[in-house]
């Protein structure tokens, strides 16, 4: 699926870009993260266990950001590489609104604090990363005619 090129040891996704994905696992992330630290009296177990399965989805959202960062382009930025920009910095805007409300209780308000960093930190990494792929110039694909020449 994907191509090693070596000069910059750079991965060039082949698949299309996606604009949900990123915005989905960001949201799906920093929901499980709430629900692990303000979402009522759970007991220890479900406590670990719903921030253990944030920390997965973190892994996840990591992974998607470097998939969409390092997908195979003319060297330009798109459409779907600004929207997830734009959603990353909203969500980063969402979560700290929420830390700045006066009635969420202290785990909430520090959780907020975290997620606006790490998605504003995740905006950063995709910048960099797709700055980074796009700066590498590929080899056009072979077409399936000419590679099923004979």
């Amino acid at each position: 699926m994907s191509e090693n090129v070596r000069e910059d040891e750079v991965t060039q996704e082949r698949r299309t870009a996606r604009v949900g994905t990123v915005s989905g696992l960001a949201l799906m992330t920093g929901a499980t993260a709430m629900a692990a630290v303000g979402g009522g009296h759970h007991s220890v177990f479900a406590t670990v266990l719903l921030g253990l399965l944030a920390l997965g989805m973190a892994h996840a959202f990591t992974v998607e950001i470097r998939r969409q960062a390092h997908r195979r382009s003319n060297g330009r930025w798109g459409r779907p590489d600004l929207i997830n920009i734009a959603l990353l910095a909203g969500w980063a805007v969402v979560s700290l609104t929420i830390a700045a409300f006066p009635f969420p209780s202290s785990p909430v308000r520090v959780l907020a604090l975290l997620l606006t960093a790490s998605y504003a930190t995740a905006c950063a990494y995709f910048v960099v990363e797709r700055r980074r792929a796009a700066s590498v110039v590929l080899p056009p694909t072979p077409s399936m005619t000419e590679s099923s020449r004979v």
